[in-house]
């Protein structure tokens, strides 16, 4: 007789919040792991393929209906022993979105990765794989805008790629790559003076998917 092993999806969601990078997680107010923090999840269906399951828990279970969340899966997690109660198959999503209010679920909450040192079941490893994909994402697509609101400054942007890699980057050759990255940046022709000093120039997410050149992390 052929096994059946229940499939879950697992949602790594990050955002930038309060100048430092945030996900969103529940905790959990049962066994196993009582107490601990848990990312968002549930079972797949069984008309639904695994898109429409990360979509539907992002909204229903996660309380993010609707949100400018950008969802990509990021890696499938078997081993045996992940959940004392039974075998089960994880498929994890990493989602990436700007600055969003909270959750439509009142049990869910932002909260700083930094201090989220022990979670429930294999959530920890999970996350740790979701910042790890988030950073390499930065060095090679345009995906560090899809961190900031719908116009930003070069400066915004900058916060956004030392919040996630962790590290602070020199404002000038910052400036200089992401300006001459084809198609990371289109200029609206407004300015701000939000951060005091020189009116900054703002822009917008261009339509490049990925980075000519490349925003290399040891490239500083």
């Amino acid at each position: 007789m052929v096994p059946r092993i229940p499939v879950s999806v697992d949602l790594v969601v990050l955002t930038v919040r309060c100048q430092q990078l945030c996900a969103l997680v529940w905790r959990r107010d049962r066994p196993p792991y009582e107490e601990r923090w848990a990312l968002s999840g549930g079972f797949i269906q069984l008309e639904e393929d695994l898109p429409a399951a990360a979509g539907r828990v992002l909204a229903e279970r996660a309380g993010l209906p609707g949100a400018p969340v950008h969802l990509e899966q990021l890696r499938t997690y078997g081993y045996p022993d992940r959940d004392p109660r039974q075998r089960v198959l994880s498929v994890a999503y990493l989602g990436l979105a700007p600055d969003l209010p909270a959750s439509t679920e009142a049990h869910m909450s932002w909260q700083p990765v930094s201090s989220l040192t022990a979670m429930a079941f294999d959530h920890r490893r999970i996350m740790l794989d979701g910042i790890e994909r988030a950073g390499a994402k930065l060095e090679y697509t345009s995906l560090g805008a899809a961190f900031c609101p719908a116009e930003f400054t070069v400066a915004d942007l900058r916060r956004v790629y030392e919040i996630v890699w962790g590290r602070p980057l020199d404002p000038r050759n910052f400036h200089r790559k992401v300006t001459k990255a084809d198609g990371f940046l289109v200029p609206t022709g407004h300015t701000t003076t939000r951060d005091g000093g020189r009116p900054a120039m703002l822009y917008r997410r261009g339509p490049a998917e990925l980075l000519h050149p490349p925003m290399l992390r040891l490239a500083g």
